[in-house]
């Protein structure tokens, strides 16, 4: 007998690169390429003067934050849930809501964090393959399950659904969980959070970093009935009473009130990400059709890995995934103008 034989060993979620390299072009981890909103700037130096606050545990009940979410969103607070990013919004949502012993059913090309919760929980699942398209066929989830998790836009392939195909596909399941991670849903897709009050079991998910500038500083939130959000909050609570530092939600308060700031940029991503999108056509690449802050591109006269070292090369780092199906994929994130048309002229230079 070890101690080692009481070890939970899994497998973890690898997370893109975050390189220590001077003058690169970023663009493997979807952030976004624009600072926060200036009243987070604000809200930064009125904090280092209050930094005394600091010495206090934050509100356990994330009041501020929780109260301008409902506010933006026009929900009660009782409907919206927030915590250190999707990740651990999601995390808590696999926890509270996946504990039976049927399989919790996902796509097998989505956010590659699915199944390694679903591991380190002990929760089942099954991977339901897309089709050819990367498309989700709706036919394939009509079977018992334990719960579903869709990513819509769908992550690495970018591809959106519409609310009236949610619609549709929900009120085949209402007899279980179903979470829509909507952490690409601003830069061009329709949310599902109009539904929540339709149904009862619905969870959707979004995140402060990638539209709102601020993935630094780590706020995920999430938006359903009150009984769903009141069942998470008592999972939340027995995990950790603290999730939400003070910093986060001051400033993550601060960001939601900024909006025609975060409406500019939003514009400016998408103008960018559909220029970019004729550019790489151009060369000769395919791609998806992208509702989310990136490109996934193959190329049919050179392989997906080798064009992502021959741009490292060149000091431009965009991410590959050496997965089945889709490894010969490139998921490039949209920068600025100026990165991106230096990433097109190196492509230029290699293909």
């Amino acid at each position: 007998m070890s101690w080692e034989d009481n070890v939970r060993k899994v497998i973890p979620y690898v997370p893109g690169e975050q390189p220590k390299i001077d003058r690169i072009i970023k663009l493997n981890t979807n952030e976004n390429p624009y600072p926060p909103a200036p009243g987070v700037i604000k809200a930064i130096r009125t904090l280092a003067g209050e930094a005394d606050c600091l010495r206090k545990y934050p509100t356990p009940a994330c009041d501020l934050l929780e109260e301008s979410l409902g506010a933006y969103y026009h929900l009660p607070r009782e409907q919206v849930f927030v915590g250190v990013g999707s990740d651990d919004v999601l995390s808590m949502a696999f926890l509270a809501f996946f504990h039976g012993d049927k399989p919790v059913l996902f796509p097998d090309i989505t956010y590659s964090f699915y199944d390694v919760w679903a591991e380190v929980y002990g929760i089942p699942y099954k991977t339901i393959p897309l089709d050819d398209h990367f498309e989700i066929r709706e036919e394939d989830y009509e079977c018992e399950n334990g719960g579903i998790v869709i990513a819509n836009p769908n992550a690495p392939t970018g591809i959106a659904k519409s609310r009236d195909w949610m619609d549709a596909f929900l009120s085949k399941h209402k007899d279980v969980v179903v979470i829509v991670d909507e952490a690409y849903v601003d830069f061009g897709a329709e949310s599902s959070l109009a539904l929540i009050d339709k149904y009862e079991n619905l969870l959707v998910t979004q995140t402060f970093s990638k539209s709102r500038s601020l993935a630094g500083l780590r706020i995920g939130m999430a938006f359903g009935s009150k009984k769903l959000i009141q069942y998470l909050k008592d999972v939340k609570f027995s995990v950790n009473s603290y999730t939400m530092n003070t910093p986060s939600l001051l400033l993550g308060s601060a960001a939601v009130a900024d909006e025609e700031y975060f409406r500019e940029k939003l514009d400016a991503v998408i103008k960018t990400r559909e220029w970019t999108k004729e550019a790489l056509k151009e060369l000769g690449f395919e791609m998806t059709d992208s509702k989310t802050n990136f490109l996934f591109v193959t190329h049919p006269k050179m392989r997906a890995e080798e064009i992502m070292k021959k741009l490292r090369e060149e000091g431009i780092i965009v991410r590959h995934f050496g997965k089945p199906r889709i490894d010969n994929y490139l998921r490039i994130s949209i920068g600025t103008d100026e990165e991106m048309q230096t990433m097109i002229n190196v492509l230029k230079k290699i293909l």
